[in-house]
């Protein structure tokens, strides 16, 4: 059975003074009642790590992952560890980072060191119940020095320290240029592959403050004119090629975020997100929604014409529920 679940916080963005936030039980509760089974974890670094010291970790941090772990194991949702801001990058606010993660290898060896701390206190924990991420969201090719074969060279690193201390790890890769570009060239190791479910990104971006490039641009679907062409069903589906393609060598892929803006009128939304999900099952392929609650999620999102129903405690978006459950 494939992945199918959400994107949670509970450790992203760490402030001063900031500590983790307690696994949400009701959400969880929620998505063991719908048939979920996947809960993506987007960590912070500096949750365990102060002044860029990568190699001598705060473990009072940790124990706050093995109970969301726990939790998730109770109710037979897969959870998935996924470092979103790691020493060196992060693909919000890189330039706060002391080091950079594709040239210095100051934040290379924090990196691998910190998949180390992880595989040797999760070593007796099961793979149907955890995977790691190993780096969300990797930049566009150039940027910040970024090559592939850089980022080859140092997914296999750390492929291999984790699996020198736990050989049967299930581990995740993010496409490149913010998870849209697959990497044939790494379709030799026993990987996981995860892409993305946000293009055409006016449709899915449409008023984001965080992001200009939907500016210019209508929020159609079917329609529109991004990167030059007409998008609809056929046109989702060739976007999938590269990563069909991955799946043929045997490998698994997965969405590993996915989700539309608030500001996407329902019915484009609705429309557009009902091809992606069916192209996905097509392929057999799982996904997990950005996120459970907020603007992108199924839970107080605030986009008009919403049919909102009152489910288990939730003010849930009904109509999108039932499109993504599995």
């Amino acid at each position: 059975m494939a992945w199918t679940g959400f994107n949670f916080q509970w450790m992203a963005g760490w402030q001063e003074g900031r500590d983790p936030a307690p696994v949400d039980l009701k959400a969880l509760d929620f998505l063991a009642k719908h048939g979920f089974n996947f809960a993506r974890l987007a960590c912070d670094y500096r949750f365990w790590c102060r002044d860029f010291d990568y190699l001598h970790p705060v473990e009072s941090a940790f124990p706050h992952i093995d109970g969301y772990i726990d939790a998730c194991k109770q109710r037979n949702i897969h959870f998935s560890l996924n470092m979103h801001r790691v020493p060196g990058y992060c693909i919000n606010r890189p330039d706060i980072e002391k080091h950079n993660l594709w040239l210095d290898v100051e934040a290379q060896d924090g990196l691998v060191f910190q998949w180390e701390t992880f595989a040797k206190r999760y070593r007796g924990v099961s793979s149907e119940v955890l995977s790691f991420d190993l780096i969300n969201e990797p930049p566009d090719i150039g940027q910040y020095g970024m090559t592939r074969e850089i980022h080859e060279a140092l997914i296999r690193r750390i492929v291999k320290a984790i699996r020198h201390i736990d050989p049967h790890r299930v581990i995740v890769i993010d496409g490149l240029e913010g998870g849209n570009v697959a990497m044939p060239e790494l379709a030799d190791l026993d990987l996981i592959h995860s892409t993305r479910g946000y293009q055409p990104m006016p449709v899915s971006h449409l008023g984001a403050s965080w992001y200009s490039g939907w500016k210019g641009h209508q929020a159609e679907y079917p329609g529109g004119d991004w990167w030059g062409r007409y998008w609809n069903r056929e046109t989702l589906h060739e976007y999938y090629a590269p990563w069909r393609e991955i799946a043929a060598q045997g490998r698994t892929v997965h969405i590993g975020e996915f989700g539309c803006y608030n500001r996407t009128p329902n019915d484009v939304a609705l429309r557009w997100l009902g091809d992606l999900i069916s192209l996905w099952r097509e392929y057999g392929w799982g996904w997990g929604l950005w996120n459970f609650g907020g603007p992108f999620g199924i839970i107080g999102h605030g986009r008009d014409g919403a049919v909102i129903e009152m489910i288990d405690g939730y003010e849930v978006d009904r109509e999108l529920l039932e499109l993504i459950k599995p």
